[in-house]
């Protein structure tokens, strides 16, 4: 990826510099100053800004970034490019699609954490397969009986985005955090979002409704050994009130319309839900202590 940007910033350099009126001028002397204005202008590219807006990244996957805020919240976990990262439950990868070409160019590496089913492992390794863009992605597993995330101590980042809920639908979420943590180098961080139930209403202990406490969450990772290092709130949506029909699945991007029997409410206007955008989340940074 690297490579495709150098060839892509020299075009235009080249181009910029060779207007009619430029005087001639030997290859010697044109060659050198060429190559350091090309170098820095790739110097100057945010990288990141490069993986978020890839034309690999489809028009869909995209329209979803004015709610899910990819580049602040990787910015906002501090993300490096030459990382070792594990995501957690990355689903059809729409972060995966960010993350892998962002770290395939900066050297780093991006594992997925799945559930342990061969054929989804099959088919999200496939649509990873192109190592020129997204480098050489791996799998672990993680579920209720899975052991260690990764050797004790040698991944710099832990994300997750929206899977706390399911965590505790299974009744595994502490096992989740203190996988994190041994796998997590000193120092390192692990990145939550999750659906955020307001602190005046009542949790489920399976969060039914897909919507979490804040404090809970907190209170997981300490358990876990983690301080918090940071909170953000640029996935925050005031006008989501988490308290809708079939929960936080009545909003986009799933717009469920009836539940699992097929009903809804006589009165229920989608539109109204649609409105509303994606749920109301909460950004949290952890920190595995130093040693």
């Amino acid at each position: 990826m690297r490579h495709m940007l150098m060839a892509g910033l020299a075009g235009f350099v080249l181009a910029a510099c060779s207007g009619a009126d430029t005087p001639v001028e030997t290859a010697e002397t044109t060659a050198a100053p060429a190559e350091a204005v090309v170098e820095e202008v790739a110097e100057a590219v945010d990288p990141l800004a490069a993986a978020v807006n890839g034309a690999w990244r489809s028009a869909e996957h995209k329209a979803r970034d004015a709610f899910r805020h990819p580049a602040e919240t990787l910015a906002f976990f501090e993300v490096g490019p030459s990382e070792t990262v594990i995501e957690i439950a990355p689903g059809g990868g729409w972060y995966t699609q960010i993350l892998a070409p962002y770290l395939a160019a900066g050297g780093g590496t991006y594992i997925a954490a799945n559930s342990g089913n061969a054929e989804g492992d099959a088919r999200f390794l496939e649509a990873f397969s192109d190592e020129a863009l997204y480098g050489a992605v791996t799998v672990t597993t993680l579920n209720a009986e899975s052991g260690a995330l990764a050797e004790p101590g040698t991944i710099d980042t832990v994300l997750t985005f929206r899977n706390v809920h399911n965590w505790m639908g299974r009744g595994f979420e502490a096992k989740v955090f203190a996988d994190a943590y041994a796998a997590l180098k000193p120092g390192g961080v692990l990145g939550v979002v999750e659906h955020r139930l307001p602190s005046a209403a009542e949790q489920h202990p399976q969060a039914i409704t897909g919507y979490v406490h804040e404090d809970y969450v907190i209170g997981l990772a300490e358990a876990a050994g983690f301080t918090l290092g940071g909170r953000s709130e640029v996935n925050a949506n005031p006008a989501d009130t988490a308290d809708h029909p079939f929960g936080v699945w009545t909003l986009p991007p799933v717009s469920a319309t009836t539940d699992r029997e097929g009903n809804a409410p006589e009165d229920f206007d989608p539109a109204k839900y649609a409105a509303i955008g994606e749920s109301d989340r909460f950004t949290l940074k952890f920190v595995k202590p130093a040693e």
